[in-house]
């Protein structure tokens, strides 16, 4: 059984604009930076807002509520209030399809 999740095609993403997914049942947030894909659980670990509906800034998310900031690439937080990771997925695009694998979650130690 596969864990990778169709979410869209790339043209669904945009470079200035977060977006919210469901990917097996878990909230995803899906960004462009250039030609590369990533995805982040779609929640904040300072106050569990969802990071989807925060501003890009420099490689980095910004949360909602609080303005504390997440890298994109790694999940690391980069401001506070934001300490604590959020989980990374892999991201991949196959026949054109962009998928994300919930199961591989990682998360910074």
């Amino acid at each position: 059984m596969s864990n990778w999740h169709d979410v869209g095609v790339p043209t669904d993403f945009s470079e200035d604009e977060p977006r919210a997914v469901m990917a097996a049942g878990e909230p995803v947030a899906v960004f462009r930076l250039g030609d590369e894909l990533f995805a982040l659980h779609d929640l904040c670990t300072h106050e569990r807002v969802p990071l989807s509906e925060g501003f890009i800034e420099d490689g980095c998310i910004e949360c909602p509520l609080h303005q504390g900031l997440f890298d994109i690439r790694t999940g690391a937080p980069r401001k506070a209030p934001c300490t604590v990771p959020v989980r990374t997925y892999p991201i991949r695009i196959a026949d054109g399809r962009v998928e994300v694998d919930v199961a591989g979650a990682e998360a910074l130690a």
